[in-house]
């Protein structure tokens, strides 16, 4: 049977594990084995199982060419706990399953997991006020030029004073509540834009959202783009082991004053990993898991950016501790694999594939049991450690999204003493920035968003005029080769006359001999 891959939507990881066992038991071969003196139809061995589902793994878009034996084997221990396989006396539920000659068998049951009724478990829906969500939960994110003309055909009714003059009914004043929700809010939309799912319910629990970490995520960052954190003493890494991740990522020009002996890169390598196998939750934090599983379903050759997009507003999302590691995590194993200085840290595992197995399980876990929490971890990880320049950087269009929609609304709202025109300001309808559409609307719009955003910051980059001439082509040679459609319909390309082409000459002269004039 042909494998089938897991779109984002509710439930990917239940989806995901019905998919292997249909395949699995689809394609399987079974066959006459003879065990223990007594012939035995239709079963396989424990051997064979493993040659043929690891094959099918790692040929599996869904997962990939990193998943190893081993985590075959711990699957397949899975299916015989979970009684997608049987011995051949017809036992389960352990997990003594080995890579051995052992006979199993499919047991008459189906096996798949039942899907959550809609609305059992699911998790709360968005809480936006119901001007920001329709009835089908879709958000769309307003350009400053569609409100600043819906302000001038909105403007707030005039009331006549009892002297005759004219007032301006009082609006509040922007909050810093008012602020944090903008961030909370044009982030999720472009999430959602980018995992093109009809809503972010039972994919993300808003409980969990903290609008500070991606404020903190986004303007807290040094010069190398690390974020940098108030407390360092409680939330930032030990200074050992910090220094034990810099003379791995520098080696071999480590500290001096460091030991050095046979076997020394790798003492220093299981001290990181069981550091940060020691903290107390995954650096994801199981509370994001659902919404990283679904991002896992954009990992496709043709959506590539696409994931990479998701995942750079995904990550924005944690806490500022745990992006803080993440970073520093996937910034040395990714110089760990492409150090050809690097000693091998393991007799028998690549450094690439022992980098990436040996973290999976610190970055991406589930708080309850999963059973392809290992595979899914490993292609995770496997993707931020190759993008990872790209993903752990804060992505400057939403950062200049939400700051000009704050500026605008800062600028704009109605002061407590006077007409707006009395103190040069503008008038402002009631806060808000989205509008109900209906579904059949959102899926026209859907691709044209993403559109507008890059003609708003193409046309910031042409008329800025604190952008020096040198970083402007430089911005704009960037946005160019990102973007080339979207560039040459706003910069059409200077007209090119169409030259004579020079001819070849007809006859080959040879050149002379230059004599010396010296006798």
């Amino acid at each position: 049977m042909a494998s089938q891959i897991i779109t984002p939507g509710p439930y990917r990881a239940t989806k995901l594990w019905n998919e292997v066992i249909r395949l699995f038991r689809a394609g399987m071969p079974v066959g006459k084995h003879r065990q223990n003196l007594r012939n035995h139809s239709a079963c396989f061995t424990a051997s064979a199982a493993v040659n043929w589902l690891h094959q099918l793994l790692r040929s599996n878009s869904n997962f990939g060419p990193d998943v190893t034996r081993q985590q075959t084997v711990q699957l397949l221990k899975k299916f015989l706990k979970n009684h997608v396989i049987e011995d051949v006396k017809g036992r389960w539920g352990s997990e003594d399953l080995e890579d051995n000659g052992t006979l199993y068998r499919f047991p008459s049951s189906s096996p798949l997991k039942p899907l959550p009724r809609p609305g059992a478990t699911a998790s709360k829906s968005l809480r936006k006020r119901p001007s920001l969500r329709d009835k089908d939960g879709f958000l769309r994110f307003r350009s400053s030029k569609k409100i600043d003309k819906e302000a001038r055909e909105n403007v707030e009714p005039v009331k006549q004073a009892e002297d005759g003059s004219q007032t301006l009914e009082q609006r509040r004043e922007l909050t810093a509540a008012d602020e944090q929700e903008i961030w909370r809010d044009v982030t999720l939309t472009h999430l959602q834009r980018v995992l093109g799912v009809a809503s972010l319910e039972e994919v993300l629990d808003p409980r969990h959202i903290n609008p500070l970490n991606i404020i903190h995520n986004m303007t807290r960052v040094n010069k190398h783009g690390v974020v940098s954190l108030d407390n360092k003493t409680a939330d930032d890494l030990p200074h050992w082991v910090l220094s034990a991740m810099k003379s791995l990522a520098n080696w071999p020009k480590f500290d001096s004053e460091q030991p050095s002996y046979p076997g020394f890169e790798r003492d220093v390598f299981r001290t990181v990993s069981d550091y940060f196998y020691s903290l107390p939750w995954p650096l994801l934090t199981f509370e994001l898991y659902e919404l990283f599983i679904n991002v896992l379903g954009l990992l496709q050759p043709d959506c590539e950016r696409r994931a990479v997009e998701a995942l750079q507003l995904c990550t924005l999302l944690l806490p500022p501790s745990s992006r803080r590691k993440l970073q520093l995590l996937m910034r040395m194993i990714s110089r760990i694999s492409q150090n050809v200085d690097m000693p091998r840290l393991h007799p028998a595992i690549g450094t690439r594939t022992l980098m990436v197995h040996t973290f999976s399980g610190c970055v991406l876990a589930s708080a309850d049991e999963c059973d392809l929490d290992e595979l899914l971890a490993t292609r995770l990880v496997s993707f931020l450690m190759d993008h990872q320049d790209q993903i752990l950087t804060v992505p400057q269009y939403l950062l200049t999204a939400i700051s000009d929609h704050v500026s605008y609304l800062r600028s704009s709202q109605v002061p407590l003493d006077g007409l707006p025109e009395e103190r040069g300001g503008a008038p402002l309808p009631v806060y808000t920035f989205c509008r109900q559409i209906s579904g059949a609307e959102f899926e026209q719009q859907k691709l044209l968003t993403s559109r507008q955003a890059m003609e708003e910051l193409l046309e910031i980059l042409l008329t800025d005029q604190n952008l020096s001439d040198r970083d402007r082509r430089k911005k704009l040679k960037q946005f160019q080769k990102q973007y080339p459609d979207i560039y040459s319909s706003r910069v059409p390309a200077p007209p090119t006359h169409n030259k004579p082409k020079i001819k070849a000459p007809l006859i080959n002269i040879t050149r002379t001999k230059v004599l010396s004039l010296r006798s």
